[in-house]
């Protein structure tokens, strides 16, 4: 006569040594409050203090539980899950802190005339930031068309033709070094420039596009250079197996295969540089007015603005602060909308499954 489990003695097998799936929140939970009520008996509630407390808390409970439940290999995981999951908590307060700071300030100016309006005759309150943003916009287009094209076709030679060379070499040593360089440098390199092709003194928007392409360019050909390694040799060697040239390979196989990455590492890149001010305020100088001559005259940007509106305060001192915390959302949104549009850019391009 065979013996048969019922559903819940079943159940009870399926799970025994386990710990149920109510004990890790609960133990959070508890260690949450422990944590809050330890700081207060110590004299009043301290959020910083209360969270290590409940960290500290829920690390020894959790790994006693397991321990004592489904032994010592899976509590030391248990207990390593947890320092991960607090090490991404950790790193993600001061993100949520600027976020919410920036909105919450930067939404006393976030109306109609910030966006339509400049800053020229305008002393006080009042005024807005649209010649910063015209800026913006536009020495940064200008820096991505000069650089993207550089940095990618650097990253095709690096990875496609130059493994192995003394050229490819020293290239890539060169690269490494422009990644490291300050900023500023970046800016003296564009207003020397600039002053020995034109005149001592000039500043534009071109030259401030010529200044972030030196910051751009390194991260794009890195960036590039691995997501074009990562390509399955095969697939190459299958092109070259059907007669088809190298370049084409390239063109077709290589780049498609690698697009979603390309339009992540350039719009990374993007990223890195729009917020720059210490190059822009050399080679782009400050106006408070909309210039739409991108070769002459200096031509203000959002990074400056919001510079210039807190360094040289007037009266009212509120205005300028308002000012200075709407154009640092404005930056903010403007980062945001690039990362979604590259990203569907990425989804729509990335190579189909099963093509």
């Amino acid at each position: 006569m065979t013996a048969t489990l019922t559903p819940s003695r079943a159940s009870n097998s399926l799970t025994a040594g386990q710990l149920p799936r109510w004990a890790t929140p609960a133990i959070a939970a508890t260690a949450v409050v422990v944590g809050g009520l330890a700081t207060v008996l110590l004299g009043s509630f301290n959020p910083g203090l209360a969270a290590f407390f409940a960290f500290v808390l829920h690390q020894v409970a959790i790994y006693v539980a397991s321990a004592s439940i489904e032994g010592l290999r899976k509590a030391a995981d248990r207990l390593m899950q947890g320092f991960v999951v607090g090490a991404f908590l950790l790193a993600l307060i001061p993100l949520l802190w600027v976020a919410i700071s920036t909105l919450r300030a930067g939404l006393n100016r976030f109306d109609g005339q910030f966006f339509t309006w400049s800053m020229r005759n305008i002393v006080g309150e009042g005024g807005g930031a649209i010649h910063a943003i015209y800026g913006t916009l536009a020495i940064t287009g200008v820096a991505t068309l000069i650089s993207v094209p550089i940095g990618l076709l650097t990253a095709i030679y690096l990875s496609e033709y130059g493994q192995g060379k003394a050229l490819a070499r020293g290239i890539t040593f060169f690269v490494d070094v422009m990644t490291g360089v300050p900023s500023i440098v970046a800016g003296l390199f564009a207003y020397a420039l600039m002053g020995l092709v034109f005149r001592p003194g000039f500043v534009s928007g071109f030259a401030g596009s010529i200044a972030l392409s030196v910051l751009m360019i390194p991260v794009v050909v890195r960036s590039c250079e691995e997501l074009l390694r990562i390509v399955p040799n095969e697939l190459r060697e299958a092109s070259y197996a059907l007669g088809v040239p190298k370049w084409r390979t390239i063109l077709k196989i290589v780049l498609p295969t690698a697009i979603s990455g390309i339009v992540s590492g350039v719009i990374l890149a993007i990223a890195r540089i729009i917020g720059e001010t210490a190059p822009l305020m050399i080679a782009s100088g400050f106006t408070q007015s909309i210039n739409n001559n991108f070769f002459q005259g200096p031509m203000m940007t959002l990074p400056t603005f919001v510079y210039g509106q807190y360094a040289y305060r007037s009266v009212p001192q509120e205005a300028y602060v308002d000012r200075a915390w709407a154009g640092a959302l404005t930056l903010i949104l403007i980062v945001m909308t690039l990362n979604l549009v590259g990203r569907i850019i990425a989804k729509r391009f990335a190579p189909k499954a099963g093509r």
